[in-house]
């Protein structure tokens, strides 16, 4: 294995990993060579420490609700009490409830949000803790990987998940205010968009193959990626935001400015407003707006939904 591959002597949290792309993710963190703490809400945690200590790695199973903020520092005091150390956090849990923003109750808000944007919060604050001390007790840089789980569903504005959606841009964010808050500790964030076939999204995504007979929709074709982003490989892949799925991984530009208007005197006037917006947007295509759309072009897999 090539070295910079190996995640041997590394310890890794995942939260969500006792099923789907969680566990996929876990085990494959585990495969190249990590020791996991494996946090889910359920007994499926120990279920899947239990497979990892089956390859032959160190596996804990912390039961507990990432949306409860004392959780995160739970996860990372299982990893450092048994492993040693922490060097790798991937953000995976989270819950759907699916509504048309007319049909949203507080509490499907209130779940998707604590779940998905508290729960990435809670566990990176308390990894950051650690890697800001362990740094400082080193007198350098240490070696420090958060993986964070967003969404197509931020870049298109899913109309049946505004909750969710909402969640995913935040987590964007938080990816980006991660990353540059932490790079002085030596770690880094990212941020990946996958599409798998796990059971929170198996109405979503029929059966599919791809070339050789793989599921497209195999969570493990994520879980590869994701230990990739942990490795020391990955040293120099910074505050990105990636599409995941299939046989291929995307990276996301950044937005950029399409067109800036400046009032003529210094100061706009309603009246300027309209002779300069007005026309500019006269005949506008209606998926013309800031939502990439542009990203469904990518789809080769049968299915333009997205998780």
């Amino acid at each position: 294995m090539n070295a910079d591959l190996t995640l041997a002597g590394r310890s890794a949290i995942v939260t969500g990993a006792g099923a789907g792309l969680g566990r996929a993710e876990a085990l494959a963190l585990a495969a190249q060579g990590a020791d996991v703490v494996v946090n889910d809400v359920g007994p499926a945690a120990e279920d899947v420490a239990a497979e990892i200590r089956a390859l032959g790695r160190q596996a804990v199973a912390v039961t507990g609700d990432v949306g409860d903020w004392s959780l995160g520092d739970r996860l990372v005091s299982a990893a450092v009490d048994t492993f040693g150390k922490l060097d790798i956090v991937v953000n995976n849990a989270g819950v759907l409830r699916d509504k048309m923003l007319f049909n949203l109750a507080e509490s499907d808000w209130d779940d998707v949000i604590r779940v998905h944007l508290k729960g990435h919060a809670s566990v990176s604050r308390a990894a950051a803790v650690y890697w800001r001390s362990a740094s400082k007790a080193a007198g350098g840089p240490v070696y420090g990987r958060v993986v964070n789980t967003s969404s197509e569903a931020f870049l298109f504005g899913s109309a049946g998940q505004p909750n969710y959606s909402a969640a995913k841009a935040g987590i964007v964010a938080l990816t980006l205010s991660t990353n540059q808050g932490l790079s002085r500790y030596g770690v880094s964030a990212n941020a990946i968009c996958p599409r798998a076939r796990t059971a929170m999204t198996e109405e979503a995504f029929t059966e599919g193959t791809a070339p050789g007979g793989v599921d497209a929709m195999a969570p493990e074709r994520v879980g590869t990626f994701v230990s990739y982003l942990a490795s020391p490989a990955a040293e120099n892949i910074r505050g990105q935001v990636f599409v995941v799925y299939g046989d291929m991984v995307a990276l996301m530009a950044a937005p950029t400015v399409e067109q800036k208007f400046t009032a003529a005197d210094g100061v706009f006037s309603v009246e300027e407003f309209g002779a300069q917006l007005t026309p500019y947007f006269e005949g506008r295509e209606p998926h013309r707006t800031y939502a990439a759309y542009s990203v469904a072009a990518l789809d080769t897999t049968g299915t333009t939904q997205q998780r």
